[in-house]
């Protein structure tokens, strides 16, 4: 059902919907490349896309049909060739750091702009895509965004850690806090030594993800493959959404263009019984049906018996448009804030009173 978008549900569910990223999420969203056309590299293509087989050829390394985590894990495990190591890490920082968003809305656009401030998006993808879509859509307008962790860091941002906690901001920037340039995050791993505890960065992106997921009402993963590289970052995640048995109200969602029997193997240990569905495209998910209330919706549908009306996204609007659609759903959230703060500092002072 759409309805003409009168009735908005009240913001009451304080739950969090959380959001993993993968690869495929960028991909989904740029499938002819950025604003310029430049391709978005996998890592099964990554050594074609970023030309990097002239540097390998000349020293000796062989890359036909090789992984590209694959084949650093074992230039990194062998100790040879640091003068290659450095290059790739160059080429790869330098080739991301050049992404740009088109000019027009994207799906990344429209999943920072459906998404509150109690929710929160954790990304493994490098590019920058998810930050600028955060600048352009909420830092001008002032309007507070969702939280984000960048599990294998990004290219666009960087932290200060000469002090607790860290601070983050754009790469190559001084400190809010104490005027130090930030420090890049780390991109590549060894694929047989991806050790989350090797810097400040990974560890608190790691724990306030982990922190997060544990209290996440809705858990939403987007073109993320859960490779077999990435064997801890799988069990990190398991950890913290815990024993499917415990998670009887709580939906896994799981947007991705793979077979269903593939997906049901890989997210298989994260649902009980029929608590997950399987969406082609971002634009069937509880996010895009249901913008800034996708927790509430899911509530009132299941828990309630009252579905709510689909609200949406406007996927044919620009961004003036699209900000002004969006609007009477954050005055709805202000106004609730600003009501509970005002219950909240009554019944303190009323308390201290008695």
């Amino acid at each position: 059902m759409t309805d003409s978008g009168d009735r908005i549900p009240d913001p009451r569910f304080g739950r969090p919907h959380v959001v993993l990223l993968g690869a495929g999420a960028s991909l989904a969203a740029f499938p002819n490349g950025d604003r310029r056309g430049k391709r978005l590299p996998l890592m099964n293509n990554l050594i074609d896309v970023l030309e990097l087989g002239s540097l390998l050829d000349r020293h000796g390394i062989a890359h036909k049909g090789v992984n590209f985590e694959a084949l650093y894990s074992g230039l990194v495990t062998s100790g040879q060739h640091p003068d290659v190591i450095r290059a790739i890490e160059a080429s790869v920082f330098s080739y991301f750091h050049g992404m740009r968003l088109p000019d027009h809305p994207t799906i990344y656009d429209h999943l920072v702009l459906s998404l509150r401030p109690k929710d929160f998006i954790a990304t493994f993808n490098w590019d920058p895509f998810l930050e600028q879509a955060i600048q352009r859509n909420y830092v001008d307008r002032r309007v507070q965004p969702p939280h984000i962790a960048c599990l294998h860091g990004c290219v666009s941002l960087g932290y200060c850690d000469r002090h607790k906690p860290l601070t983050f901001g754009k790469a190559n920037m001084n400190c809010l806090r104490c005027g130090e340039e930030v420090k890049g995050m780390r991109l590549l791993y060894p694929v047989t030594q991806k050790n989350y505890n090797a810097d400040p960065h990974t560890i608190a992106a790691w724990q306030d993800t982990q922190m997060v997921m544990r209290h996440a009402y809705l858990f939403t993963v987007f073109g993320y493959s859960a490779p077999t590289t990435d064997v801890e970052a799988v069990r990190l995640l398991k950890e913290a959404w815990g024993d499917p048995s415990k998670r009887e109200l709580e939906q896994v969602e799981v947007i991705d263009i793979r077979a269903f029997e593939d997906l049901e193997k890989t997210w298989s240990p994260f649902v009980l019984r029929e608590h997950w569905e399987v969406h082609h495209s971002f634009y069937h998910s509880w996010i895009a049906r249901h913008p800034r209330r996708s927790c509430e919706a899911f509530f009132n549908a299941t828990m309630m018996c009252a579905p709510e009306s689909e609200r949406p996204i406007p996927r044919e609007l620009g961004f003036p448009e699209l900000w002004k659609w969006y609007q009477p759903m954050i005055d709805q959230e202000n106004e609730y804030e600003a009501k509970r703060a005002a219950e909240d500092h009554h019944q303190g002072v009323t308390e201290a009173t008695q």
